[in-house]
Protein backbone atom coordinates (compact mmCIF):
# COMPACT_ATOMS: atom_id res chain seq x y z
CA UNK A 1 0.00 0.00 0.00
CA UNK A 2 1.14 3.45 -1.11
CA UNK A 3 2.36 5.94 1.14
CA UNK A 4 -1.00 8.16 -0.53
CA UNK A 5 -3.61 5.48 0.92
CA UNK A 6 -1.98 5.33 4.91
CA UNK A 7 -2.75 9.41 4.78
CA UNK A 8 -6.44 9.11 3.35
CA UNK A 9 -6.84 6.56 5.89
CA UNK A 10 -5.37 8.61 8.18
CA UNK A 11 -7.51 11.74 7.43
CA UNK A 12 -10.09 9.68 7.07
CA UNK A 13 -9.93 7.85 10.32
CA UNK A 14 -9.16 11.75 12.20
CA UNK A 15 -12.54 13.10 10.69
CA UNK A 16 -14.55 10.26 11.90
CA UNK A 17 -13.00 10.19 15.13
CA UNK A 18 -13.76 14.48 14.96
CA UNK A 19 -17.37 13.16 14.21
CA UNK A 20 -17.82 10.90 16.72
CA UNK A 21 -16.62 13.34 19.87
CA UNK A 22 -18.68 16.11 17.92
CA UNK A 23 -22.07 13.99 18.82
CA UNK A 24 -21.01 12.27 22.24
CA UNK A 25 -17.97 13.86 23.21
CA UNK A 26 -19.82 15.58 26.13
CA UNK A 27 -22.73 13.09 26.46
CA UNK A 28 -22.63 11.58 30.15
CA UNK A 29 -20.32 13.98 31.27
CA UNK A 30 -21.29 15.26 35.18
CA UNK A 31 -19.63 18.35 36.48
CA UNK A 32 -19.81 20.14 39.98
CA UNK A 33 -18.26 22.63 41.94
CA UNK A 34 -18.73 23.79 45.24
CA UNK A 35 -16.49 25.70 48.31
CA UNK A 36 -15.66 23.54 51.41
CA UNK A 37 -16.91 26.90 53.49
CA UNK A 38 -20.09 28.42 52.44
CA UNK A 39 -18.58 31.33 54.06
CA UNK A 40 -15.20 32.67 55.22
CA UNK A 41 -13.96 36.70 56.32
CA UNK A 42 -12.07 38.84 54.29
CA UNK A 43 -8.68 38.08 53.87
CA UNK A 44 -8.93 33.94 54.92
CA UNK A 45 -8.43 31.24 52.77
CA UNK A 46 -11.06 28.81 51.22
CA UNK A 47 -10.87 25.65 49.50
CA UNK A 48 -12.86 25.36 45.49
CA UNK A 49 -13.35 21.94 44.56
CA UNK A 50 -13.99 20.80 41.37
CA UNK A 51 -15.26 17.00 40.33
CA UNK A 52 -15.79 15.67 36.93
CA UNK A 53 -16.96 12.18 35.48
CA UNK A 54 -16.91 10.40 32.33
CA UNK A 55 -19.75 7.80 32.78
CA UNK A 56 -19.64 6.42 29.41
CA UNK A 57 -17.57 3.70 27.35
CA UNK A 58 -15.76 6.94 24.88
CA UNK A 59 -12.63 8.46 26.66
CA UNK A 60 -11.74 11.79 26.71
CA UNK A 61 -8.06 12.81 25.52
CA UNK A 62 -8.74 15.90 26.93
CA UNK A 63 -11.59 17.77 28.11
CA UNK A 64 -10.98 22.11 29.12
CA UNK A 65 -13.43 23.27 32.10
CA UNK A 66 -13.26 27.32 31.99
CA UNK A 67 -15.33 29.64 34.04
CA UNK A 68 -15.13 33.36 34.90
CA UNK A 69 -14.10 34.03 38.32
CA UNK A 70 -14.27 37.79 39.92
CA UNK A 71 -10.42 39.05 40.69
CA UNK A 72 -11.16 39.21 44.22
CA UNK A 73 -10.88 35.49 44.34
CA UNK A 74 -6.71 35.00 44.22
CA UNK A 75 -5.93 31.10 43.44
CA UNK A 76 -3.35 30.57 45.30
CA UNK A 77 -1.74 29.03 41.94
CA UNK A 78 -1.88 30.37 38.99
CA UNK A 79 -1.35 27.19 36.68
CA UNK A 80 -4.91 26.94 35.86
CA UNK A 81 -5.48 30.45 35.68
CA UNK A 82 -5.99 32.61 32.55
CA UNK A 83 -6.85 36.46 32.91
CA UNK A 84 -8.05 38.11 29.84
CA UNK A 85 -10.48 40.89 30.09
CA UNK A 86 -11.17 39.81 33.73
CA UNK A 87 -10.16 36.51 35.78
CA UNK A 88 -10.67 32.96 34.27
CA UNK A 89 -10.54 30.00 35.73
CA UNK A 90 -9.26 27.36 33.21
CA UNK A 91 -8.77 23.19 34.25
CA UNK A 92 -7.78 20.66 31.72
CA UNK A 93 -8.65 16.58 32.37
CA UNK A 94 -7.99 13.65 30.65
CA UNK A 95 -11.06 10.91 31.65
CA UNK A 96 -10.66 7.52 30.66
CA UNK A 97 -14.54 5.81 30.56
CA UNK A 98 -16.45 5.38 33.33
CA UNK A 99 -13.54 7.59 36.06
CA UNK A 100 -13.84 10.72 37.77
CA UNK A 101 -11.66 13.03 38.88
CA UNK A 102 -11.41 15.97 41.84
CA UNK A 103 -9.15 18.61 42.26
CA UNK A 104 -8.80 20.79 45.09
CA UNK A 105 -8.13 24.37 44.53
CA UNK A 106 -6.80 27.21 46.92
CA UNK A 107 -8.28 30.63 47.04
CA UNK A 108 -7.57 33.89 48.92
CA UNK A 109 -10.30 36.02 49.81
CA UNK A 110 -9.27 39.45 49.27
CA UNK A 111 -12.44 41.52 49.17
CA UNK A 112 -15.44 41.37 51.15
CA UNK A 113 -18.53 39.73 48.69
CA UNK A 114 -20.92 37.56 47.90
CA UNK A 115 -20.12 35.74 44.71
CA UNK A 116 -22.22 33.41 42.61
CA UNK A 117 -20.37 30.68 40.25
CA UNK A 118 -23.88 29.93 38.08
CA UNK A 119 -22.44 28.48 35.01
CA UNK A 120 -19.31 26.57 33.19
CA UNK A 121 -18.18 26.30 29.80
CA UNK A 122 -17.10 22.57 29.03
CA UNK A 123 -14.93 21.74 25.60
CA UNK A 124 -13.67 18.42 24.88
CA UNK A 125 -12.15 17.07 21.53
CA UNK A 126 -10.33 13.96 19.73
CA UNK A 127 -6.75 13.49 20.34
CA UNK A 128 -5.56 15.55 17.69
CA UNK A 129 -7.06 18.68 18.48
CA UNK A 130 -9.00 18.72 14.87
CA UNK A 131 -12.27 19.18 15.95
CA UNK A 132 -13.86 20.40 19.28
CA UNK A 133 -17.32 20.67 21.04
CA UNK A 134 -18.03 22.91 23.01
CA UNK A 135 -21.54 23.84 25.82
CA UNK A 136 -22.30 25.41 28.95
CA UNK A 137 -23.20 23.82 31.82
CA UNK A 138 -25.47 25.02 35.05
CA UNK A 139 -23.73 24.75 38.61
CA UNK A 140 -24.94 25.86 41.62
CA UNK A 141 -21.68 27.40 44.05
CA UNK A 142 -21.26 30.19 46.00
CA UNK A 143 -19.20 31.73 48.37
CA UNK A 144 -19.93 34.49 51.09
CA UNK A 145 -17.06 36.41 51.93
CA UNK A 146 -17.54 38.71 55.25
CA UNK A 147 -16.13 41.89 56.08
CA UNK A 148 -12.75 41.67 58.10
CA UNK A 149 -12.94 41.89 61.79
CA UNK A 150 -10.47 44.09 63.71
CA UNK A 151 -9.93 45.21 67.31
CA UNK A 152 -12.52 46.87 69.15
CA UNK A 153 -10.05 49.13 70.41
CA UNK A 154 -8.83 49.91 66.96
CA UNK A 155 -12.53 51.46 66.37
CA UNK A 156 -12.58 55.33 67.11
CA UNK A 157 -15.64 55.15 69.36
CA UNK A 158 -16.22 57.72 71.84
CA UNK A 159 -16.25 55.81 75.41
CA UNK A 160 -17.91 58.72 77.26
CA UNK A 161 -20.62 57.97 75.33
CA UNK A 162 -21.61 55.03 76.95
CA UNK A 163 -22.29 54.02 80.24
CA UNK A 164 -21.81 50.33 82.59
CA UNK A 165 -19.33 47.25 82.07
CA UNK A 166 -19.88 45.72 79.19
CA UNK A 167 -17.58 43.17 79.70
CA UNK A 168 -20.58 41.61 82.11
CA UNK A 169 -22.72 42.26 79.97
CA UNK A 170 -24.53 44.90 81.77
CA UNK A 171 -25.14 48.73 80.57
CA UNK A 172 -26.58 50.92 82.76
CA UNK A 173 -28.76 53.27 81.21
CA UNK A 174 -31.71 55.18 81.29
CA UNK A 175 -34.99 53.44 79.92
CA UNK A 176 -37.55 55.47 78.19
CA UNK A 177 -39.78 52.38 78.53
CA UNK A 178 -39.43 52.09 82.75
CA UNK A 179 -41.35 54.96 84.97
CA UNK A 180 -40.27 54.70 88.38
CA UNK A 181 -42.34 58.46 89.83
CA UNK A 182 -42.27 61.95 88.50
CA UNK A 183 -40.27 65.09 89.26
CA UNK A 184 -40.06 68.60 88.23
CA UNK A 185 -39.01 69.41 84.96
CA UNK A 186 -35.41 70.63 84.67
CA UNK A 187 -33.07 71.85 81.64
CA UNK A 188 -32.36 69.40 79.61
CA UNK A 189 -34.96 67.18 79.94
CA UNK A 190 -36.92 66.05 76.64
CA UNK A 191 -40.47 67.41 76.01
CA UNK A 192 -41.70 63.58 75.35
CA UNK A 193 -40.86 62.77 78.70
CA UNK A 194 -43.37 65.35 80.08
CA UNK A 195 -46.28 63.97 82.40
CA UNK A 196 -49.38 66.15 80.85
CA UNK A 197 -51.64 65.33 83.68
CA UNK A 198 -48.85 65.72 86.60
CA UNK A 199 -48.27 69.12 85.27
CA UNK A 200 -52.18 69.90 84.91
CA UNK A 201 -52.65 68.99 88.45
CA UNK A 202 -49.41 70.66 90.33
CA UNK A 203 -49.66 73.77 87.97
CA UNK A 204 -45.77 73.28 87.43
CA UNK A 205 -43.91 71.06 84.65
CA UNK A 206 -44.04 67.68 85.61
CA UNK A 207 -41.48 64.84 83.84
CA UNK A 208 -41.51 61.48 84.26
CA UNK A 209 -38.45 59.56 85.99
CA UNK A 210 -37.15 56.51 84.71
CA UNK A 211 -36.20 54.21 85.79
CA UNK A 212 -32.45 51.71 85.18
CA UNK A 213 -32.11 48.79 82.28
CA UNK A 214 -29.10 46.57 82.47
CA UNK A 215 -30.83 45.22 78.79
CA UNK A 216 -29.59 47.89 76.22
CA UNK A 217 -30.60 47.08 72.67
CA UNK A 218 -28.01 48.72 69.80
CA UNK A 219 -28.10 49.32 66.37
CA UNK A 220 -25.15 50.33 64.28
CA UNK A 221 -25.82 52.85 61.63
CA UNK A 222 -23.39 53.16 59.03
CA UNK A 223 -23.91 56.27 56.45
CA UNK A 224 -23.03 55.35 52.81
CA UNK A 225 -22.94 59.42 51.76
CA UNK A 226 -19.31 60.60 51.69
CA UNK A 227 -20.58 64.44 52.24
CA UNK A 228 -24.25 65.84 52.17
CA UNK A 229 -23.22 67.44 49.08
CA UNK A 230 -22.74 63.95 47.27
CA UNK A 231 -25.01 63.57 44.56
CA UNK A 232 -24.89 60.08 42.91
CA UNK A 233 -21.67 57.36 43.32
CA UNK A 234 -19.41 56.48 46.39
CA UNK A 235 -16.16 57.95 45.54
CA UNK A 236 -14.23 56.32 48.16
CA UNK A 237 -15.22 52.82 48.47
CA UNK A 238 -12.24 52.08 50.53
CA UNK A 239 -13.67 54.50 53.12
CA UNK A 240 -16.75 52.93 53.33
CA UNK A 241 -15.37 49.28 53.38
CA UNK A 242 -13.41 50.47 56.79
CA UNK A 243 -16.97 51.51 57.96
CA UNK A 244 -18.49 48.28 57.24
CA UNK A 245 -15.57 46.56 58.75
CA UNK A 246 -15.87 48.43 62.16
CA UNK A 247 -19.70 47.69 61.74
CA UNK A 248 -19.40 43.75 61.62
CA UNK A 249 -16.62 44.10 64.22
CA UNK A 250 -19.05 46.23 66.83
CA UNK A 251 -21.66 43.84 65.88
CA UNK A 252 -20.11 40.74 66.74
CA UNK A 253 -18.61 41.80 70.15
CA UNK A 254 -22.23 43.20 71.39
CA UNK A 255 -23.56 40.15 70.29
CA UNK A 256 -21.26 38.08 72.01
CA UNK A 257 -21.20 39.77 75.35
CA UNK A 258 -25.15 39.08 75.33
CA UNK A 259 -26.09 42.56 73.59
CA UNK A 260 -29.27 42.69 71.39
CA UNK A 261 -27.40 44.40 68.53
CA UNK A 262 -28.53 45.47 65.08
CA UNK A 263 -27.65 46.96 61.82
CA UNK A 264 -28.73 49.69 59.21
CA UNK A 265 -27.66 51.18 56.13
CA UNK A 266 -28.48 53.68 53.49
CA UNK A 267 -27.12 51.22 50.93
CA UNK A 268 -28.87 48.29 49.39
CA UNK A 269 -27.84 44.82 48.99
CA UNK A 270 -27.50 42.53 45.92
CA UNK A 271 -31.16 40.88 46.64
CA UNK A 272 -33.08 44.25 48.10
CA UNK A 273 -31.95 47.07 45.04
CA UNK A 274 -33.24 50.63 46.06
CA UNK A 275 -34.36 49.81 49.95
CA UNK A 276 -32.57 50.46 52.89
CA UNK A 277 -30.94 47.83 55.11
CA UNK A 278 -32.32 47.85 58.30
CA UNK A 279 -31.79 44.84 60.79
CA UNK A 280 -33.53 45.21 64.37
CA UNK A 281 -31.57 44.40 67.45
CA UNK A 282 -31.81 40.55 68.46
CA UNK A 283 -29.32 38.35 70.36
CA UNK A 284 -27.58 35.41 69.58
CA UNK A 285 -25.82 33.56 66.93
CA UNK A 286 -28.47 33.31 64.02
CA UNK A 287 -28.74 37.22 64.33
CA UNK A 288 -24.64 37.52 63.92
CA UNK A 289 -24.98 35.45 60.57
CA UNK A 290 -27.95 37.67 59.53
CA UNK A 291 -25.79 40.68 59.89
CA UNK A 292 -23.12 39.29 58.30
CA UNK A 293 -24.42 37.89 55.54
CA UNK A 294 -26.14 41.38 54.84
CA UNK A 295 -22.97 43.25 55.10
CA UNK A 296 -21.00 40.59 52.91
CA UNK A 297 -23.60 41.35 50.04
CA UNK A 298 -23.77 44.89 50.55
CA UNK A 299 -23.35 46.94 47.50
CA UNK A 300 -21.06 50.50 47.84
CA UNK A 301 -24.09 52.64 46.54
CA UNK A 302 -27.08 54.84 48.59
CA UNK A 303 -30.33 53.74 48.23
CA UNK A 304 -31.28 57.22 49.71
CA UNK A 305 -29.80 59.63 51.54
CA UNK A 306 -29.18 59.35 54.90
CA UNK A 307 -30.83 62.40 55.93
CA UNK A 308 -33.72 60.76 54.68
CA UNK A 309 -32.71 57.68 56.45
CA UNK A 310 -33.06 58.73 59.56
CA UNK A 311 -36.05 60.34 59.15
CA UNK A 312 -37.46 57.83 58.56
CA UNK A 313 -36.74 56.81 62.42
CA UNK A 314 -37.58 60.34 63.35
CA UNK A 315 -40.93 59.42 61.78
CA UNK A 316 -41.75 56.05 63.38
CA UNK A 317 -40.77 58.17 66.79
CA UNK A 318 -38.37 55.07 67.24
CA UNK A 319 -37.07 55.20 71.23
CA UNK A 320 -35.04 53.83 73.55
CA UNK A 321 -32.41 52.56 71.18
CA UNK A 322 -28.21 53.48 71.67
CA UNK A 323 -27.14 54.13 68.23
CA UNK A 324 -23.99 54.14 67.28
CA UNK A 325 -23.77 56.07 63.83
CA UNK A 326 -20.46 55.34 61.44
CA UNK A 327 -20.88 58.09 58.74
CA UNK A 328 -17.48 60.67 57.31
CA UNK A 329 -19.23 63.85 58.28
CA UNK A 330 -21.73 65.83 60.39
CA UNK A 331 -23.31 68.31 58.79
CA UNK A 332 -25.61 71.04 60.56
CA UNK A 333 -28.73 69.42 59.20
CA UNK A 334 -27.34 66.02 59.91
CA UNK A 335 -27.44 66.91 63.46
CA UNK A 336 -30.21 68.12 63.43
CA UNK A 337 -32.00 64.88 63.17
CA UNK A 338 -29.15 63.26 65.75
CA UNK A 339 -30.71 66.05 68.16
CA UNK A 340 -34.50 64.81 67.55
CA UNK A 341 -33.69 60.67 67.72
CA UNK A 342 -31.84 62.03 71.13
CA UNK A 343 -35.06 63.68 72.24
CA UNK A 344 -37.05 60.66 71.21
CA UNK A 345 -35.17 58.82 74.23
CA UNK A 346 -32.32 57.60 72.21
CA UNK A 347 -28.72 56.82 73.00
CA UNK A 348 -26.09 57.81 70.72
CA UNK A 349 -22.55 58.20 70.18
CA UNK A 350 -20.42 58.67 66.83
CA UNK A 351 -17.64 56.81 64.91
CA UNK A 352 -16.07 59.48 62.69
CA UNK A 353 -15.19 57.94 59.48
CA UNK A 354 -11.47 59.56 58.09
CA UNK A 355 -9.75 59.14 55.13
CA UNK A 356 -5.71 58.23 55.08
CA UNK A 357 -4.95 62.20 54.51
CA UNK A 358 -7.25 63.38 57.01
CA UNK A 359 -5.11 61.22 59.29
CA UNK A 360 -7.37 57.98 59.67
Amino acid sequence: MSATWYVVIAVVMVLIEGRIYRKWGLSKVFYDRFFKQPAVFEGQEVQMVEKIYNRKLLPLPWLRIESKMDESLKFNSQANLSIKYGQFHKSLFTLMPYTGITRTHKIQCIKRGYYALNSVALTCGELFGMDEVSKEMSIDASLMVYPKLVPIKEIPIPSHNWQGDISVRRWIIDDPFLTSGIREYTYGDSFNQINWKATAKTGQLQVNKRDYTAQPRIIIYLNMDISEEMWDAVTDTDLIERGISYAASLASYYISQGIETGFGCNGYTIECKNEPVRIWPKNGNDQVMVILEAMAKLIIDRSITFYTFLQQDIDRGMSGYDIIMITPYISPRLQGQIDKLKAYGNGLAIVHLQNQEQGA
